[in-house]
């Protein structure tokens, strides 16, 4: 076991330093002089006023498996047009890759979002964690953006409801240039398009987008309060007569079907019905039989809001979660425990926002509400991260230690010793200013289990909050014993809807627990993070392990494969000649951009800066 207590580690230089073309403001401390070339400028390349690239390279890909990216392992040339009036020839600066990207690459025209696309024919471009300048501009976008814009794609992108996600059905940024219009600048939500400061690196703007999802686990997704016009469903056991009060959460139902109630219960939510409610009885169904009452009733969507009154057994609990429709709830109330664990569906708690929420009764609308359904962790509280060595595990854990009112303790588990050294010496330094004890696991390398050592620290109340980064079912489902009362349950990671887990469903109406998960994030999320890093209050690059140019592209997509690099790779497309490689690694073979890293290695601005000016592929020009 180790632990830390930390401090911020700065970046070279501030904005304007970064930005002025002033080689020697952005040296290290301690560094030595450098020499940049006066005939081709940063300031040049970030005003967007550098030659258009001969060839223009581009990383297509064309079926399953890392070698259907490119032809030949090598990227493919690629025609830089002129935009049309609704269009922006963009330059992409960063492309960070994406463990997102894997799934696909795994799964080709058989993924979700691509909705059975031929790849062989109808290839793709990945590369969704971009950060672009803006080179050209179609005439009915002039009043909008300008040359030299600097902007990040978010990709989650939505027409007419539908996802047609930059990276996946839109083209990525494994190019050095291509032009953007209508479906990314005009879709449901607007432009899917957020303005970079000046003061931002690139790098750090590209990784804004995997920051952002980090954001979003954080920010409510889920649905607290009973769905104006829905469909409600009420079920529970005739010997049941408590006084419950259905307070507001039946009055703007459209639908209430009551299942299974005493007459006295049932008179009580008849009575709590909006006059447009309408009301059915659905007697002498048994949990076998929930979901075909739900196919019934609804037609496959499953009810919008569930509430179950005095839960009888886990089996109960177990049907009627499989009855909940798309951003559903399920309000369990009752004072008795369950007979044991349900089983639980883990991919719609990460991908359909269901809603688990309950109280002791009997006012069952006290279940409901931000107030006693928290998204964010706990003040004060003891954190786990469960998989906090990988790079998405990472940044959860920089998130907790730099957030102002975030946990005391932060806990990372992983099972990669390696990983943790990374995490460590990356971020025992923030810890300690920050004033967080930071405790690194390896379970396999403790002499005591996990719910020990967590309910050591925690004086055996367990943890406050459990962030699971591990897309594996078991994983997730030991991760829930880690919890304590009133705690809260975050998965991250993503498994397929329909891979079932047990969850001690008790807690939720005992002990308030909070089951949750999110998945992408928003255009507010993304600009969020933006804003955090120019403020200073978030390093987005500070786990960014590894970078290349426009050839490494599909190198560094294997490498995210083979889990290589403890933290983020980045791409520069317009750096040529330069291999994927660790920033150590880096440092030894480029000692000019070796010198301009921070004092633990990291990345910085000026690093950035100089790969960029002196390896870009118009360097000189």
């Amino acid at each position: 076991m180790s632990s830390a207590n930390l401090r911020v580690v700065a970046n070279c230089g501030g904005a304007d330093d970064f930005m002025s073309g002033n080689a020697e403001a952005i040296l290290p401390q301690g560094g030595s002089a450098l020499t940049i070339s006066a005939e081709w400028t940063f300031d040049r390349y970030r005003q967007g006023d550098t030659p258009l690239p001969e060839p223009n390279l581009a990383w297509n890909t064309y079926g399953v498996g890392v070698e259907s990216i490119g032809r030949d392992g090598r990227p493919e040339p690629a025609e830089i047009p002129s935009p049309a009036t609704d269009q922006l020839l963009v330059r992409v600066d960063a492309v960070g890759l994406c463990f997102s990207d894997v799934k696909l690459i795994r799964l080709g025209g058989d993924h979700p979002k691509l909705y059975g696309r031929d790849l062989s024919v109808d290839p793709i471009r990945l590369g969704h964690e971009a950060t672009v300048t803006v080179i050209q501009v179609g005439e009915d976008l002039k009043s909008t953006y300008t040359k030299g814009d600097r902007l990040a794609i978010q990709p989650d992108i939505y027409v007419d409801g539908r996802s047609t996600a930059y990276g996946y059905t839109i083209g990525g940024g494994l190019i050095q240039y291509h032009l953007i219009g209508p479906e990314v600048l005009a879709a449901d939500d607007g432009a899917y398009v957020i303005p970079v400061d000046d003061g931002l690196g690139y790098a750090a703007a590209a990784l804004s987008e995997p920051w952002a999802c980090v954001e979003a686990a954080y920010t409510q997704r889920r649905r607290l309060w009973p769905l104006d016009g829905g469909t409600v469903w009420i079920v529970g056991h005739t010997e049941d007569m408590r006084p419950y009060d259905f307070g507001r959460s039946l009055r703007g139902a459209g639908r209430v079907v009551l299942t299974n109630l005493s007459t006295s219960v049932s008179s009580l939510a008849s009575s709590a019905v909006g006059p447009q409610t309408e009301l059915s009885v659905a007697d002498g169904v048994t949990p076998s039989g929930y979901r075909a009452l739900a196919d019934e009733v609804t037609g496959g969507r499953g009810f919008d809001d569930i509430i179950v009154l005095d839960p009888a057994s886990s089996e109960q609990v177990t049907g009627a979660a499989r009855c909940i429709a798309f951003r559903g709830t399920l309000n369990l109330v009752g004072e008795r425990p369950l007979d044991g664990p349900s089983s639980i569906d883990f991919g719609r708690l990460h991908y359909d926002y269901t809603a688990y929420v309950g109280t002791r009764g009997p006012d069952v609308a006290a279940a409901y509400g931000e107030q006693r359904n928290r998204c964010d962790l706990r003040p004060g509280g003891v954190a786990v991260f469960v998989g906090a060595g990988g790079p998405m595990g990472q940044m959860h854990v920089q998130r907790a230690i730099e957030k102002l009112d975030g946990p005391s303790i932060v806990v990372g588990v992983d099972p990669d010793t390696e990983r943790l050294q990374v995490l460590e010496d990356s971020l025992s330094a923030l810890a300690e200013r920050a004033g967080r004890e930071l405790v690194l696991l390896n379970p396999a390398a403790c002499d005591t289990g996990l719910e020990e050592i967590v309910a050591r620290l925690t004086g055996g109340a367990g943890a406050d909050d459990v962030v699971v980064t591990v897309p594996v079912a078991s994983v997730m489902a030991d991760a829930a014993r880690l919890m304590g009362s009133d705690g809260m349950l975050v998965f991250f990671a993503g498994v397929a809807n329909g891979t079932m887990g047990p969850l001690d469903m008790s807690q939720v109406y005992l002990g308030n627990a909070q089951y949750t998960g999110t998945s992408g994030s928003s255009i507010e999320d993304q600009a969020l993070v933006l804003d955090k890093a120019v403020g200073g209050t978030l390093s987005p690059d500070l786990n960014l392990a590894a970078v290349g140019g426009i050839e490494a592209g599909r190198d560094g997509m294997q490498a995210v494969l083979e889990g290589r690099f403890a933290g983020k790779v980045v791409i520069f497309p317009q750096v040529t000649g330069v291999p994927l490689l660790g920033l150590d690694e880096l440092a030894a073979q480029y000692p000019d951009i070796g010198q301009a890293l921070g004092e633990r290695g990291q990345w910085t601005p000026a690093a950035e800066r100089i790969l960029i000016e002196t390896y870009a592929a118009t360097a000189g020009q």
